[in-house]
């Protein structure tokens, strides 16, 4: 149900498991911004109208998902191969015009964690060093202390256990004890394979 806020939740659990894209915030905007910077680039060394191209990056982005994005802008504006690298090494790496702000109830959600004294995890897949980048331009409103970041590539991605095995033994925790956030079948059944509770993140933003 959407609206389910930290108090809803069993109060035996002692952790809470959080991947980061489209569950803390929303994946957009950092990819957004990564488009504005390359689009930027590109005016700058082939005179190209920056907003024409990041337009165009994003409306590719969203018909036909990211990995198509430079093919379409090569096909449509001529854009040169050699820049292909350039655009994976800003999505590996960009420093961001603008702060990534979380969603504002898992903001309040990750507050309350605190408060109550529980433990905080992030337990993402992808490519760690990129997911290290967004994870430092999101502003966590003083919370950093209290995140625990596991990338789950460095071991198995999920939906194998094993990154959730490992956290579990690293802290002293049982699998009734932890909760995950999550918004995919992959996280979900890494969930159900562990044999931990799992909420959907739409439950509660």
């Amino acid at each position: 149900m959407a609206g389910t806020s930290y108090n809803d939740i069993d109060p035996r659990k002692k952790a809470f498991i959080f991947e980061l894209d489209n569950v803390l915030y929303p994946e957009k905007d950092y990819i957004y911004q990564v488009y504005y910077l390359f689009a930027s680039l590109l005016e700058y060394t082939d005179l190209s109208d920056a907003k024409q191209t990041t337009n165009l990056m994003i409306a590719a982005y969203n018909d036909k998902g990211e990995a198509a994005v430079f093919d379409e802008i090569k096909a449509k504006l001529n854009v040169d191969e050699k820049y292909r690298s350039n655009l994976e090494q800003l999505m590996l790496s960009a420093k961001l015009p603008l702060k990534l702000l979380l969603y504002q109830n898992i903001l309040t959600f990750l507050q309350d964690v605190v408060l109550d004294r529980k433990k905080l995890f992030i337990v993402t897949n992808g490519n760690p060093l990129q997911q290290l980048n967004k994870l430092k331009q999101i502003e966590w409103h003083g919370l950093e202390p209290y995140l625990v970041c596991y990338f789950a590539n460095e071991t198995l991605p999920k939906p194998e256990p094993d990154i959730l095995e490992l956290l579990m033994k690293e802290h002293g925790l049982q699998r009734r004890d932890l909760l995950m956030i999550e918004n995919s079948d992959i996280d979900r059944l890494c969930a159900e394979t562990t044999g931990i509770d799992a909420v959907n993140v739409k439950d509660i933003i």
